[in-house]
């Protein structure tokens, strides 16, 4: 069998002074959150790329209610692919945008099934010819499911706490971030990287604040963040 290729995107430079800083936050979030995992609920990578399909405008803990019944009914890519949409649908229904997610859902067990032996593949490019999975999403499975960083998932918490802290100038472009997270940070860190953001963003670093968070990491390292200011003004 072909050795599985994940090849990396050029990458920004970045300075020896932005890699030190870097490598002091990271140790500073491991510090604060342990233990860094995903937070979808899954068994093997077939669930985990279901769950994250699914994910998509909808928050883990109701991609984790929805998925036992999901999975209990179809759990393998060769019985999803035959279900019936209008049952997927109704299956999904709770987590938003229920009739595209189905069909991803029916189509992506299909091609799986059709061009993978049924078998999740463990590498970028052939992860982005499923439906529904995106760089996103890749980035989840392959880190998470096979321990493969390629890259560094970029979703709102991810976004808001690298520009708050400096790590990037990009606001919107996640691509960009991504690249100047990758820069910044050891590979073997990428996967953990992450879920650690994501713990601090759903923590003191909300997007929505009405007081300056009384912690550490915000005081010492938050640059671009309106809490600054607050302190100062206090």
């Amino acid at each position: 069998m072909a050795k599985e290729k994940n090849e990396l995107p050029k990458l920004p430079k970045k300075s020896k002074k932005q890699k030190e800083r870097a490598m002091e936050i990271l140790n500073e979030l491991y510090k604060y959150y342990p233990d860094p995992h995903c937070e979808l609920n899954h068994r093997n990578p077939f669930e985990l790329l279901i769950a994250t399909i699914l994910s998509a405008q909808c928050t883990d803990v109701r991609v984790n209610k929805t998925t036992p019944a999901l999975f209990e009914t179809y759990p393998t890519p060769e019985l999803m692919k035959d279900a019936p949409l209008e049952e997927l649908e109704e299956l999904v229904r709770s987590t938003g945008f229920y009739r595209n997610k189905a069909k991803s859902l029916k189509e992506t067990s299909q091609i799986l099934v059709e061009e993978f032996d049924g078998e999740v593949p463990k590498n970028m490019k052939d992860l982005l010819k499923l439906r529904g999975a995106a760089r996103k999403t890749a980035n989840v499975v392959l880190g998470n499911a096979f321990g493969i960083n390629v890259g560094v998932v970029v979703d709102t918490h991810v976004k808001r706490f690298s520009n708050r802290f400096g790590l990037t100038k990009e606001t919107k472009n996640t691509n960009k971030i991504e690249k100047d997270l990758m820069a910044l940070f050891p590979r073997e860190s990428w996967t953990d990287l992450s879920h650690l953001m994501i713990h601090h963003g759903r923590g003191p670093c909300k997007a929505q604040i009405s007081e300056a968070p009384d912690h550490p990491l915000c005081k010492n390292y938050g640059i671009n963040c309106k809490c600054q200011k607050m302190r100062a003004d206090n």
